[in-house]
């Protein structure tokens, strides 16, 4: 288990590495849209794994069902996605991109593609094969605890779930 050293060292590195480069989310960095950042995290999210329900996009976003809907009413308004209902149950409603959201996808996954480059290309080679084995570890890590499993053990189908999404 992490000690408070740890965790101090972590922030402190954290904040360090923010009062040189902003730490802001790298999606919604400069973006001139009428959006707020959790919008355009629905479109991500929507653009990579398709049509999602309203509880499964806001588990993916952190936020309440309410506050999806919310967020869903002011996506469909700007015309970048569409609510559907389930033809076995009425009740399940999935959220999905119309062909403007589409686009604005493809135009974010750009710019999150050209701020990523930016930061791998501060790091030699080793460093990034090490950044992806971290994050590699934690995703497991927390794919085993939302199984149940102990967290040294990997769930079968967390690569397979990998999958599902769409490419861009």
């Amino acid at each position: 288990m992490a000690n408070i050293r740890e965790v101090e060292r972590l922030k402190e590195l954290l904040l360090e590495l923010g009062r040189r480069r902003p730490l802001r989310d790298p999606l919604s960095a400069g973006v001139e849209l009428e959006m707020a950042g959790p919008q355009l995290h629905a479109l991500v999210w929507l653009g990579h794994d398709g049509p999602l329900t309203m509880g499964e996009l806001a588990t993916r976003l952190g936020v309440t069902e309410k506050g999806v809907t919310g967020l869903a009413d002011r996506l469909e308004e700007h015309g970048y996605c569409q609510r559907e209902r389930g033809t076995a149950d009425r009740r399940v409603v999935r959220l999905r991109l119309t062909d403007q959201g589409e686009q604005l996808f493809a135009s974010a996954g750009a710019r999150l593609d050209k701020k990523l480059s930016f930061l791998l290309d501060a790091l030699p080679s080793a460093d990034r094969d090490a950044l992806f084995r971290i994050i590699t570890r934690l995703s497991s890590h927390f794919a085993a605890l939302a199984s149940g499993l102990p967290s040294n053990v990997t769930p079968i189908s967390s690569k397979s779930s990998s999958s599902r999404g769409r490419k861009r």
